[in-house]
Order: structure tokens, then sequence, then C-alpha cells
């Protein structure tokens, strides 16, 4: 039987994580504009023609009243899981208040597109300077897919004591440098944790063509490829700015900007330059200081590698449509 499914208050999807509760609100009139659309659909033709044995006009058209709204509503609940993928625990609320059976069909739903959907595997480039660690952030919180750092995930394994990890620390104790399996071995381990069921970030890695190479075979063993590649590309003289004016608190991480972010402490010379027993710490007083390679001079030489190395694997990847 066919039955008319009315809205009577705005639709509200709530997605509930640890660290913060994001929020999607539709309203019915939103709702029904999808309902309309989807009225259309070859779903909703499929459906409402197994009301066939309608007596009445009126029948008909309440077959495909109700039709829509069942397509617009497995539209919301595909957008409410595809939307917020990453998120650890969700609850979703469709018009009549969220239960068990929801929040069951979600999870199925989201299983599901973990399983069949292609994970959203993407590689993040750019010079020194061009802003990954601003970007970065921002792209992971719009695709909600964890941002991966090799250096982070390095230490994490050491410290946890897995088999990779173990292997990592006695090279790293005998003052070797960790091998691409290594690293790679690492990689695969972390992508198997449930954050990064749906995609995930790399930054850092890979390097040069043969580690491309090497975490291309990896992710095809798991079933995975990459699926995008994004390089930020900011001229050599905007860099050699950027850099040569940054200034760091070696305790905190803080970092500052001789133009754009200033310690409060700063004063100029005669010279137009800082001077540099003026640049402290805004919070805690203590000096401030540039790296070693935070130098014009080493730039040059940072950026030549890196546009060696980098190009080889953009081309790569090139082919692939990625």
């Amino acid at each position: 039987f066919f039955f008319p499914i009315r809205i009577q208050r705005p639709c509200v999807v709530r997605i509930v994580s640890r660290s913060r509760v994001t929020r999607t609100m539709l309203s019915s009139t939103a709702l029904r504009t999808l309902a309309r659309r989807a009225a259309s659909s070859t779903s909703a033709r499929r459906f409402a023609s197994s009301g066939a044995g309608a007596t009445s006009r009126a029948e008909t058209e309440s077959a495909t009243q109700t039709a829509a709204y069942l397509t617009a509503g497995g539209a919301l609940l595909a957008f409410a899981c595809t939307s917020q993928a990453g998120k650890q625990e969700a609850t979703a609320t469709l018009g009549f208040g969220s239960t068990k059976k929801v929040e069951e069909a979600v999870a199925k739903t989201e299983d599901k597109f973990a399983t069949y959907w292609p994970r959203n595997i993407m590689i993040l480039f750019g010079p020194p300077g061009s802003g990954k660690g601003t970007q970065g952030p921002k792209i992971e919180d719009l695709l909600t897919i964890p941002q991966l750092s090799t250096g982070d995930m390095l230490r994490a394994a050491v410290v946890a004591k897995t088999e990779v990890g173990l292997k990592a620390a006695a090279v790293m104790k005998a003052g070797g440098l960790v091998s691409d399996d290594i690293v790679v071995g690492i990689i695969r381990d972390r992508i198997r944790e449930p954050d990064c069921k749906f995609g995930f970030i790399l930054d850092g890695f890979p390097r040069t063509l043969v580690q491309a190479k090497a975490l291309d075979k990896m992710l095809a063993e798991e079933g995975a490829t990459v699926t995008k590649v994004i390089e930020l590309q900011v001229p050599d003289e905007v860099l050699e700015e950027r850099i040569c004016g940054r200034w760091i608190h070696k305790k905190s991480g803080r970092s500052y900007h001789v133009k754009y972010a200033p310690p409060k402490s700063m004063k100029v010379g005669a010279d137009g330059k800082p001077i540099a027993e003026s640049m402290l710490d805004d919070e805690t007083g203590e000096p401030l200081m540039q790296r070693p390679d935070d130098t014009a001079s080493a730039l040059v030489k940072r950026l030549k590698g890196y546009h060696s190395e980098t190009v080889p694997i953009l081309d790569h990847y090139s082919p692939f449509g990625v």
C-alpha cells in the first residue's frame, strides 16, 4: 500500500564526534524541492510503477509522491554518510526522530561506502614555504579524512612498538636512515585504522619516483589507489620572502613572520631589518630563532632538490588522470 508523507518540521542530520558536533540543517522546503527532482528519477518511476493497479488518479499521484520522498530521504541518508566520512559516531534524524534502526542503517551504508566506493587518497606536494601546513588542515576538515605525516607516523610506530616500528627504532639507534620499505610498512599499518577507511592525505611522502612506485604497489595490495595529487605552486621570490622572514619559538613550535605575523616585541633597525634581540615569543617572552636552512642560499638548494624530485612523481601520476 502507499501512504502520504508530510514533513512537519525541519529535517536535521546531526553528526556527533568526539572532537566536535557538526550539524547540517535542511529545511522541509529544501527536502520538498529535492523530492520534486527525485520524482522524475528512474528509482522513483520504478517505485511508482508498482502502483499500476491504482484505481484513481489520486492514488497514482500519492504513489509518485511517496516514491519521491523516499528517494529524497535515501539521498539525504547518503549525503549524511558521505559528507561526514571518517566520523567515529553518527546519529541521524529525519523528521521523525533518531532510532536504533536509523543508526544501524547509517552504519551499514557507511560500511558499504568504505567497502565498495574508492577511498579518497590524496598526496599533497609543495615546496618549502608553500603553505602545506596551512592548507593541509583545511583540506582535512573539508573532506573529513586524516592528514598523515610520515614523521608523526614513524614516531607513533616506534612508541607503539609495532613490528615495523621496532625495525625503524633499530635503524635509527644505529644512526642509519629508515628505508623506503619500512616507511611504506608504517603507512600500511596506519591506513588500516578506522579513521582512514574513507581515505587519507599523505604529506611528505612519496618524495621520489621509487617511493611513489612502492606506495602504488602497497595500495594495490590493499585494494586502493591514489585518486588525487595536489601541488601547491608558489613563485620562488615569494617563497624566499616567506622563508627568510620566518622566526619560530623552539619549545612550542609557534611561528612568526617579520612581515605577516611579527611578534609584539619586534623592533626594526636602521637597515629596515628586525633586531634579533627584540624577537621574543608573545606568550613566554623567550627568544625566537631562525632555522639554519631558512636562508636565501639554503632555499635555492632546497628548491632545486624539490623540483628535481617532484616533477617525475607528477609525470608518473599524470597519465592515469590523477
